[in-house]
């Protein structure tokens, strides 16, 4: 068991055993028991196999403590959370109409492009202390400011620019991963990004910082009274949760920079990795690594419309001005 950060209890240990104890959550492990209070817990993560008292599940619900399950690659497969979705219709409403209005368009296109100027910003950062690649930054910055420069024009329907967006979005991504790759020492670069299971030691790591991403998301969307399962630029496929994907992409720039840094700082080793079958996860120590390096970096405040707030809280505040605007759409 670790605490990651004042707010954040995650179960990493086979065996620990999660229960209630007057205002406190006690965690049992072995011989020892630790105890953190209620309210200094805004989330519990469980990484690994372990047990929870239905008094403990039921606390958490009652104090709206996100309780989320991660796979092996840091993917949430499942969360617990209230009943009530806690907010209008309405707003799930407008999210199924979304595809077929020039509210969706603005939404999408303004998640995607400033994913775009956020790769764009962090390129530029990197190429400033790395003098001596500036021409395969400038290279990669060229492309991804182009697909930006069409993004900007887009108009019509999402339904209308669906692939012309995703296209764009491809396209960029391959610019900027290739020269993330070459920005890293050379033992650790890649070719190109590899998911389930990662083909090398910098994707499995950006993949479980996503799936943390992935669960922060979710969470915030819920809080918010938007749909998780109602995408607008990504499809309602079964079971995806199409508007986290839509919604997350703004936000990745915080993984990319704490993972980037993670290795080019040396902070990952070898032995925070392991084989698995076609490819690499995360060890349980490399794990711990980059929860608490993520964790520190939500953590962070930045000003946000004049106010200076922590990163996860900026992503709340942002997904509520998004439900305000499917209400307040025509």
């Amino acid at each position: 068991m670790r605490r990651w950060s004042d707010s954040q209890l995650v179960l990493n240990t086979y065996g620990a055993y999660l229960r209630k104890k007057g205002d406190c959550f006690q965690v049992k492990l072995e011989e020892k028991n630790v105890e953190i209070p209620v309210a200094k817990v805004d989330s519990i993560l469980i990484a690994t196999s372990a047990m929870l008292s239905t008094d403990a599940i039921q606390c958490a619900v009652d104090n709206n403590i996100d309780l989320v399950f991660l796979d092996q690659y840091g993917d949430p497969y499942a969360r617990v959370w209230h009943a009530k979705m806690g907010s209008t219709t309405l707003i799930r409403r407008r999210q199924l109409t979304a595809t077929e209005s020039e509210m969706g368009i603005r939404i999408v296109a303004k998640w995607s492009l400033q994913k775009l100027r956020n790769q764009i910003d962090f390129l530029k950062r990197l190429k400033r202390t790395r003098p001596g690649k500036a021409e395969e930054y400038e290279t990669a910055l060229a492309e991804i400011t182009a697909m930006a420069e069409q993004l900007e024009t887009l108009t019509g329907t999402v339904d209308e620019s669906r692939h012309k967006i995703l296209g764009l979005e491809g396209n960029a991504s391959r610019a900027y991963w290739s020269a993330i790759s070459f920005s890293l020492p050379e033992e650790w670069r890649f070719e190109g990004r590899s998911r389930q299971p990662a083909k090398d030691p910098f994707n499995a790591t950006l993949n479980y910082g996503y799936g943390i991403l992935y669960s922060l998301v979710e969470k915030a969307c819920i809080i918010a009274g938007l749909d998780p399962y109602v995408g607008i630029l990504h499809t309602d496929n079964y079971n995806k949760k199409s508007f986290v994907f839509d919604a997350i992409e703004p936000y990745r720039i915080y993984v990319d920079e704490t993972v980037v840094f993670l290795f080019t700082r040396k902070q990952m080793r070898p032995e925070h990795f392991e084989r698995i079958e076609g490819g690499v996860t995360l060890s349980k120590e490399g794990k711990a690594v980059l929860i608490t390096s993520i964790n520190s970096r939500f953590d962070e405040e930045e000003t946000h419309r004049g106010r200076r707030m922590q990163v996860r809280n900026i992503l709340q505040a942002e997904l509520h001005t998004t439900a305000n605007g499917l209400l307040e759409a025509a």
